[in-house]
């Protein structure tokens, strides 16, 4: 029996599904260059969002603890780092496996944050496999009005 990935096909072209996909590519041979094979680490998905008064750095933890997780700061810059353990069971050689997608490893992403960012009130908070991080601007960085006055 062969198993092969859903892929849903759209008769619409998309530029961007195809870019995707050659990073999605890129990413994993710069990953198996760098590891030495193709089951070494993985990086996870992250989102920066920035509002009027903070930025928020979203990373997706699937099957990870904040106690697998590491954050840094020096020198003006964060890193994400941690380790994924692999959930495979000892003993059971009758187990034959189809397709194998997930990834297990350590991973390690580095952000250089703007001038802007109050570096000594940044807070993290895990849930549910999602890592949030949040980054306080300075009151400069908000923006204001400016009256403007006559004559």
């Amino acid at each position: 029996m062969a198993i092969t990935r859903y892929a849903l096909r759209n008769p619409t072209f998309s530029p961007f599904r195809d870019l995707e996909e050659v990073s999605n590519r890129l990413a994993r041979l710069v990953d198996e260059s760098m590891t030495g094979s193709t089951t070494g680490g993985w990086i996870p998905a992250v989102n920066v969002e920035e509002t009027k008064d903070e930025l928020i750095l979203t990373a997706e933890l699937p099957g990870m603890t904040r106690d697998n997780v590491n954050i840094d700061l020096e020198n003006n810059v964060l890193t994400v780092s941690g380790e994924k353990a692999e959930e495979r069971t000892e003993g059971d050689e009758e187990r034959r496996y189809h397709l194998w997608e997930r990834r297990y490893g350590s991973f390690n992403r580095s952000f250089t944050l703007p001038r802007t960012v109050k570096a000594d009130e940044i807070r993290a908070h895990f849930d549910k496999g999602v890592l949030r991080i949040h980054m306080p601007k300075v009151p400069e960085a908000k923006g204001r009005k400016i009256a403007i006055q006559t004559g």
